[in-house]
């Protein structure tokens, strides 16, 4: 995975397994359209605002990424 150094950590989605679960972070040192990071267990990283975020976590509490959530 890449480098988490100095970030923040908010959340782990899943955490039931070492495979190195996907994990929300902010990074304070970030530039304002960049300060929360998204890692997955591939090494990738999706970099977003605060404002994006806040976007991205209103429309799951509205229900439109129901759909995708397979348990």
């Amino acid at each position: 995975m890449s480098d988490i150094t100095g970030l923040e950590p908010l959340a782990t989605f899943c955490g039931n397994c070492d495979c190195g679960c996907p994990q929300l972070f902010v990074d304070p040192s970030a530039p304002e359209e960049r300060r929360v990071l998204l890692t997955d267990d591939f090494g990738q990283r999706v970099e977003m605002s605060a404002v994006q975020f806040a976007s991205l976590v209103e429309e799951a509490k509205a229900g439109k990424l129901d759909g995708i959530a397979t348990a």
